[in-house]
């Protein structure tokens, strides 16, 4: 719902619409406890989890296509930077994790729970800790996703991972 939101009040942001989009802004902090400027630029396929309670995000914050970002998430900070972080395609931010300082967080990322992240992240890595680390390197990001894989048996409906 949040992402519909923030698409329309995206536009009328670049339509040069005068006070509708802060109004916007300020509704949705309102109903969703959510920081989502309409100049930030968010991706196409960019989902939030739980409908993007607590997530705060720079207003010059770049992300990237099909980023998936969970409940009370930061990107961006008031460190008074200019710099803000780049995010690529791809990348599931998992919840509560802070995305600080002039960042840049390659394509095909998993970024844990809670994570702080400072420093750059390369594609295809998996990130976890405070301050985050990287765990994990070349990486299949359908290994880690917990939506690709299951099939479905016929009357009971429980979830099987199929035989690798």
């Amino acid at each position: 719902m949040l992402i519909h939101w923030y698409r329309f009040n995206h536009w009328l942001w670049k339509h040069h619409v005068p006070f509708l989009p802060w109004f916007i802004w300020r509704f949705q902090y309102l109903l969703f406890n959510c920081s989502v400027p309409a100049s930030c630029k968010l991706g196409k396929g960019t989902s939030f989890g739980y409908g993007g309670i607590g997530v705060i995000i720079h207003g010059r914050a770049v992300l990237g296509r099909n980023c998936s970002i969970g409940a009370n998430v930061s990107i961006g900070g008031k460190s008074g930077w200019y710099e803000v972080p780049v995010i690529g395609d791809n990348v599931s931010i998992a919840a509560g994790a802070k995305i600080l300082g002039p960042v840049l967080i390659g394509d095909n990322v998993i970024i844990g729970a809670n994570s702080v992240i400072t420093k750059d992240v390369p594609s295809n890595c998996v990130v976890a800790g405070i301050p985050a680390k990287i765990i994990r390197c070349d990486i299949n990001t359908a290994d880690y996703s917990s939506a690709q894989g299951y099939k479905y048996r016929g009357e009971n409906g429980w979830p099987v991972t199929p035989n690798r």
